[in-house]
This record gives C-alpha cells, sequence and structure tokens, in this order.
C-alpha cells in the first residue's frame, strides 16, 4: 500500500501512472491536432486521428482533475522543491496544471452551450440547445492557440526533467517519477 501513495523520496505508483499514461495520452492528442492542422481534409491519416480528439480531450480533463485531486491529497508527503528552482518549478507545474484544466475546459463549455450538445464515448453528456449560447462559444475561440502554449509548456517541462535535472544537475528529480 505504501508503494501506491507519493514519499518525500519518490512519487507513489498512482502518481506515476497518472504522469506516465498522460504523458502518452497527451502525445496522441498533440499527434491528432498537428494531423489536423498540417494534413489536407479528406487526408485518411488526419481523419483516422482526428475522430478521437474530442474524447481523448475530454478523458483528459478528467484525468487532470483526478491528478490534481490525488495531488493535492499527497502534497505533504511529496518530494520537496527547494530554493529558486523549486519556486520556479512550483510555478511552472501551476502554469502546466492551469492550461491542462483549460485548453479542454474552454472547449467542454462552449460544447454545453451549443446547438450539438456535448457527447462522450458515444454518450449524450450534455443535451443540445435550440440556440447557441454565444458567451459559452468566445473563449473556445482560443482553444487552438492555448493548446500549441500547453505544447510548449510540456516542452519547457520535458526540457527540465532531462536537460536540466538529468544531464546537466544529473540530480533524482527524474528518478522519483519513473
Amino acid at each position: 500500500m505504501s508503494d501506491l501513495i507519493d514519499s518525500p523520496q519518490r512519487y507513489g505508483a498512482v502518481s506515476r501512472a497518472l504522469h506516465w499514461g498522460m504523458a502518452l495520452m497527451f502525445l496522441a492528442q498533440f499527434a491528432s491536432a498537428l494531423a489536423h492542422w498540417g494534413l489536407e481534409r479528406g487526408n485518411a491519416l488526419r481523419d483516422a486521428l482526428w475522430s478521437y480528439h474530442t474524447d481523448l480531450g475530454f478523458t483528459l480533463f478528467l484525468l487532470v482533475l483526478l491528478r490534481g485531486i490525488w495531488g493535492l491529497a499527497n502534497l505533504a508527503k511529496r518530494p520537496a522543491h527547494g530554493g529558486a528552482l523549486g519556486q520556479a518549478a512550483r510555478l511552472g507545474h501551476a502554469v502546466l496544471y492551469g492550461l491542462m484544466i483549460l485548453v479542454p475546459g474552454v472547449r467542454i463549455l462552449a460544447a454545453a452551450g451549443s446547438d450539438r450538445g456535448l457527447s462522450y464515448l458515444g454518450f449524450q453528456v450534455v443535451p443540445p440547445r435550440a440556440a447557441e449560447v454565444m458567451w459559452m462559444q468566445l473563449p473556445a475561440e482560443w482553444h487552438g492557440e492555448m493548446g500549441w502554449l500547453l505544447l510548449l509548456v510540456i516542452l519547457g517541462h520535458i526540457a527540465m526533467a532531462v536537460g536540466y535535472h538529468r544531464l546537466i544537475a544529473r540530480d533524482t528529480t527524474l528518478a522519483r517519477m519513473a
């Protein structure tokens, strides 16, 4: 049981599974967005990758909420991040989590206020509205741009974990999540 929860020496199995599972899912999500952006309409690969974008985005949104709750429940037990670098890490993670909630959140809000509603894995979660609610649609106009910003923050996260912690500082930060 103690391996499931976080400790000051290492993140627990639940935190690690959520982290790496979501990393793979984000890879698939950005592959679908890149294909949608970079390939022509009617391209079979583009259509295949784009077909799961909404369901995967909603799944990631739910997992981010779960991971946030799990992280807060384990906050006192987690490995410490001290000094100025620790402050930067906390800020970077706050930006990362904020974008992981905001990017799908604005699309979910728009879908909830649309004449199509919101379906998830084939189930109607929010029924269609008779008329679209414009204020619910407006934030979603920035969904794509915020998504690319999220990708940049994720790449920065990877650069710090691998580039700085593993290759330059040669500390145990990356090993605590592996």
